[in-house]
């Protein structure tokens, strides 16, 4: 088979394992006066690199959208990355053999339009109310009070999205440059304009990551907006963990913020 122009950005903040494949690109991001990694930096060219404070990757995104000229345009992290090995290799095998490789990509994206992320469910909780629950609601409700005045053919697919009890999440995808262009030139106006409306500086350095967060749902808002009105074949496929994550921690602090009011102050 023809393998496809694809170019997946790995955002990072930190030399870490990066795959050999060169569909692969680490990305620095908020790389603008800080010491080099020795990876591409998101400060060149057309870049809003230091917003990554208050942006996270999507600082990364912004860089790749406006300067990388490739077909296909992925963005995943260095603490996750996409693999389609069964559950048995992905367990046990080490993170070097179990990455999405640019053949296996090539194949997906020749029978679908978006590959993301294995939906991340909540089961107890709405995708609303958990974010209330660990950040702060006002974000959710200023961004749909943009979403009706920007563009408010989107205000149905926003609140069905706020209901739903699980969803796409940590901002993984992979599709083609023309729907990363257009869900970009949509998603970025409502960022910059919540950035006016909420300043980042009122909150402590982990909450003040909010634009970031917010666009993870806000990718699901698009998502269901285009999958609707352009018929688009989403295929979602599992990840890997580039680290390894503390379970016990991470769900302890999610009852606690359901059934005590006690929101997320760090990242787990």
């Amino acid at each position: 088979m023809n393998m496809k122009d694809i170019k997946i950005i790995i955002a990072t903040h930190k030399q870490h394992f990066m795959p050999s494949d060169d569909m692969y690109l680490p990305l620095h991001v908020g790389k603008l006066g800080k010491e080099e990694l020795g990876y591409q930096g998101d400060d060149t060219g057309d870049n809003i690199s230091a917003k990554n404070p208050n942006f996270c990757e999507l600082t990364g995104l912004y860089w790749a959208w406006k300067n990388l000229p490739n077909d296909y345009l992925g963005l995943i992290h260095y603490r996750r990355f996409f693999s389609i090995k069964s559950r048995m290799e992905r367990k046990k095998n080490p993170l070097e053999t179990l990455y999405l490789t640019h053949k296996e990509a090539s194949e997906l994206l020749s029978q679908y339009d978006v590959i993301v992320p294995s939906k991340r469910n909540y089961y107890i909780e709405t995708l609303y109310s958990h974010y209330a629950n660990t950040l702060h609601a006002e974000h959710l409700d200023v961004t749909r009070e943009i979403i009706t005045e920007k563009c408010g053919e989107f205000l149905g697919s926003f609140d069905a999205v706020m209901k739903q009890r699980g969803g796409y999440m940590f901002n993984m995808f992979i599709m083609s440059k023309k729907l990363v262009n257009d869900y970009c030139s949509w998603l970025f106006p409502i960022l910059f304009e919540l950035e006016k409306r909420i300043p980042a500086e009122q909150y402590s350095v982990f909450h003040a990551r909010f634009y970031g967060r917010v666009s993870e749902l806000l990718f699901n808002v698009w998502l269901k907006q285009y999958s609707q009105s352009k018929l688009l074949k989403v295929k979602s496929i599992p990840f890997v963990y580039g680290e390894k994550i503390n379970w016990l921690k991470k769900g302890t602090a999610f009852l606690m913020a359901k059934f005590f009011g006690k929101k997320y102050e760090k990242s787990f």
